[in-house]
């Protein structure tokens, strides 16, 4: 009968000891380590000159190798305490790898010996007090390892859970575990987040540090402890070496908190795309609160309701590594509370515009129950009280506009210089803007709601009664408005751009700058006045941190240039409407469309206009706290103007008005600094992320990459007309990508600081957007064929490729390779 305990059979921690038991627990659960058998320690007996194996022993070894396949092999201790929750015994028996066959049995017999070695006996009276014994023998498989290591489940320093420290080492990793070499150490956090690593890795990639810190977490959860694993990579993948319970003291557990938070920013990263200051975030916030507090107030919800409520509207926004992201449980929460929610739940959580609606578990949850019965009729009163209020708020529009207008004009031109007000002065004026802009956001809401509900209410109309002609004419009234803002400044930069080439300067401009026009007054006049009224747009324009057009008039000579390189483009014009022959023979309906089309162009125009208006408040809040960057830096709190976008407004103002909570800045800088600065080598999280407990750690899995899309043709939202054939363009970053003259523009989102790319492309490609997107909007004033709504355009079309674009239906076809 043989002696060898195979790998199956290897489950009695007394005879096998427990790192042999826990390798066949592993092998049992389906984790694969290498395949092995145990010596058990009875095999061998002390003898003068060393251990004295068993009779037929080397032959019961022999066998057993035969079934373990060629070596060489790996000749370990499993002591009985060995790899326990108490004791590891970690490194205090002896290990001999890449044993050939013939030398196993003798290096079992080393390994027997250490049980008895001055080593290990010190480390029994330290610890186990037990008395001297020989351990089992483990005989397994050796890897030809690329690179091995260390990982555990919890980090045994800190005493954190949830957080996965991996030590990696090219080879084998026995001389990491002797400590004879250092390490390459991994810091991943929950959901396998990268948090720390080398800058330069040369031991594991990315993607191998997550796949062994995933490993110690499923073997943490199947042994229902945290691990301290060993591990290896060959040329087949990872492989599990060995696993123990952590024996240092941990962090006690949570409390278990299932609460659930979901953060979505499929709509928010088109005004707030990749990395956002602490500055910009912390003023959009405010910006949140105070403005959809007045929203709700203006569709009749009590001031009473608003204040019980106040969590809900200060918490719309969420920073998740250094993105934001939409509050969705607290949205929609702030939905319920409206008039009719509960006559037509479902209608008004359309209104969330997200990609993918929200789990029952929140909506069951949530706001009142359909109301049926006698809750309908006092629903229906309820709501016809808003109608009746926004009827009334429709008719004094025009005088709730010239209110907002004289607010922000007196804001903007009171004549306060910046460059000479002290911290006191800037603080205060701040706070004006507060009160008399953020705080009062009348025009813009009042505007923007009915402009939502006139949009589609007449669109649905004009497609009812005229079928595709109207909605093809509802597009061409709607984006085609050569008054509308957003179209300036293309108009004024085509201007520009003829007369650059009247004066045969566009190479000169392209090369030098600026300076070509010094001998062109005119020009520089017609420059300036675009930069008076243009000078706080820029690519991402809501960030505060972005560089406006002001103080970096880069992006415009590019655009006035490439339009001066093109020549003239086909402005768009919408003819106007024959009314009478579209509506022949019915004249009461071509009078209601005229009407209705008519007001809802100029709600549309307003909303243009209005949302530009924002920007020149955005910019007037960015020169105020740069203003504010500069005061700090000149009294050493912090290093560099630019540094107070590391801050909170609070933490700015806080610093000024006495109610700070810390006075060294520069730490506060140095922390964000860093923490910003590895979230932005991370890829952006997902789309959507779903947090149970408390929101200060997110959880999320890294994104699985789409699967490969063979499709040729896909159908996005026409809104320029045309159709053209040329080369597809990526573009994520304007700033740092270019365009070349008559490449297609494809993008996520765009922005009005996109105008110097626009400027040379032959048509628009658009992963987000609407029919009254700024991509949409321009693209007509250009003469440009746009489509706009194409999900993952980005990724589905490859950069470089041929691509035909139909801005008339929306169609876009990739050419066949």
């Amino acid at each position: 009968m043989t002696q060898i305990i195979s790998q199956e059979q290897a489950t009695d921690v007394a005879k096998v000891g427990g790192k042999a038991a826990s390798l066949a627990r592993l092998a049992a659960a389906g984790f694969n380590p290498p395949r092995f058998f145990v010596i058990p320690a009875t095999a061998f007996q002390a003898g003068e000159n060393g251990p004295l194996p068993s009779p037929a022993l080397a032959s019961d070894i022999a066998v057993a190798l035969a079934s373990l396949g060629n070596g060489p092999f790996a000749v370990r201790s499993s002591a009985q305490s060995e790899d326990s929750a108490q004791h590891s015994h970690a490194g205090q028996f002896d290990t001999y790898l890449n044993v050939a066959a013939d030398d196993v049995l003798a290096a079992a017999g080393q390994v027997w010996s250490s049980g008895f070695g001055d080593r290990v006996e010190t480390y029994r009276q330290i610890t186990t007090q037990e008395t001297a014994a020989a351990p089992a023998i483990i005989v397994q498989q050796m890897l030809d390892a690329i690179a091995a290591g260390v990982a555990f489940s919890a980090d045994p320093v800190s005493g954190q859970r949830g957080r996965v420290v991996i030590s990696a080492i090219a080879g084998l990793g026995d001389k990491l575990v002797s400590g004879e070499e250092d390490g390459e150490d991994w810091l991943l956090g929950a959901g396998n987040t990268v948090i720390d690593a080398p800058d330069l890795p040369t031991v594991l990639t990315d993607a191998q540090a997550i796949q062994i810190a995933d490993l110690a977490r499923r073997i943490e959860h199947t042994f229902a402890a945290p691990q301290d694993i060993e591990w290896a990579i060959d040329a087949e993948g990872l492989h599990i070496l060995q696993a123990r319970p952590i024996t240092t003291e941990l962090r006690p557990k949570p409390k278990p908190d299932n609460a659930l938070i979901i953060f979505d920013n499929s709509n928010i990263v088109e005004s707030y795309p990749g990395m956002v200051s602490p500055l910009t975030y912390s003023f959009a916030v405010h910006v949140y609160d105070r403005v959809y507090r007045a929203f709700v107030a203006l569709l009749g919800l009590p001031q009473s309701t608003i204040a019980e409520n106040s969590v809900v509207f200060g918490n719309m926004l969420g920073r998740v590594d250094g993105r934001v992201y939409y509050n969705l449980v607290n949205w929609y929460r702030a939905l319920a509370l409206l008039p009719g929610f509960s006559l037509n739940r479902a209608y008004m959580e359309t209104m969330m515009g997200v990609s993918e609606p929200l789990p029952a578990e929140i909506t069951a949850s949530i706001g009142p129950p359909p109301a049926t019965g006698t809750r309908r009729v006092v629903e229906y009163l309820r709501l016809s009280r808003v109608a009746g209020g926004l009827i009334w708020q429709a008719i004094r529009l025009p005088r709730t506009k010239a209110g907002f207008y004289d607010r922000l004009n007196a804001a903007l031109d009171s004549g306060f210089d910046i460059k000479a007000a002290n911290a006191t002065q800037l603080a205060a004026e701040y706070r004006k803007i507060e009160s008399s802009l953020l705080d009062r956001w009348d025009a813009p809401l009042v505007n923007d709601f009915l402009c939502m509900i006139a949009f589609g209410a007449s669109r649905n109309l004009m497609q009812k009664w005229l079928g595709e002609d109207g909605l093809r004419l509802h597009n061409d009234v709607m984006i085609g408005q050569g008054d509308i803002i957003s179209a300036e400044p293309a108009q004024r930069i085509s201007r520009m751009g003829r007369m650059v080439r009247a004066a045969g300067l566009q190479d000169a401009l392209t090369v030098q700058g600026i300076h070509a026009l010094q001998s062109q007054p005119e020009i520089q006049a017609e420059f300036q006045s675009y930069l008076d009224k243009f000078g706080d747009r820029c690519t991402e324009e809501l960030k505060l941190e972005s560089i406006p057009l002001g103080d970096d008039p880069a992006p415009l000579i590019q655009a006035i240039a490439a339009s001066a390189a093109r020549g003239s483009a086909p402005h768009h014009i919408a003819p106007a409407p024959d009314w009478q022959a579209l509506f022949k023979g019915r004249p009461i309906r071509g009078f209601l469309a005229r009407r209705i089309i008519g007001w809802t162009k100029a709600r549309v125009r307003d909303r243009e206009n209005l949302r530009f208006e924002r920007t020149r408040i955005f910019g007037l809040a960015r020169r105020v706290m740069l203003a504010l960057g500069a005061d700090f830096a000149a009294r050493g709190l912090i290093d560099t103007p630019r540094d107070v976008f590391y801050l909170t407004t609070q933490e700015v103002l806080g610093a000024v008005e006495g109610f700070g909570l810390s006075p060294d800045l520069s730490s506060l800088v140095a922390l964000r600094k860093a923490e910003d600065a590895a979230s932005a080598k991370r890829p952006d999280p997902p789309e959507r992320i779903e947090i149970r407990g408390p929101a200060i750690a997110p959880n999320w899995a890294p994104k699985t990459p789409h699967p490969e899309d063979d499709s040729r043709t896909r159908q996005g939202t026409g809104c320029s007309a045309g159709i053209v054939t040329a080369t597809a363009r990526v573009i994520r970053d304007p700033r740092r990508e270019h365009l070349n003259r008559g490449e297609i523009l494809v993008a996520r989102h765009t922005d009005p600081g996109w105008i110097a790319v626009f400027s040379n492309a032959s048509a628009i490609v658009v992963e987000r957007g609407s029919l009254l997107s700024h991509s949409a909007i321009v693209a007509r004033e250009l003469g440009i064929p746009c489509v706009v709504g194409l999900k993952d355009a980005t990724t589905w079309i490859a950069d470089g490729e041929m691509l035909d674009v139909d801005g008339a239906t929306g169609r876009v076809r990739r050419h066949d390779d």
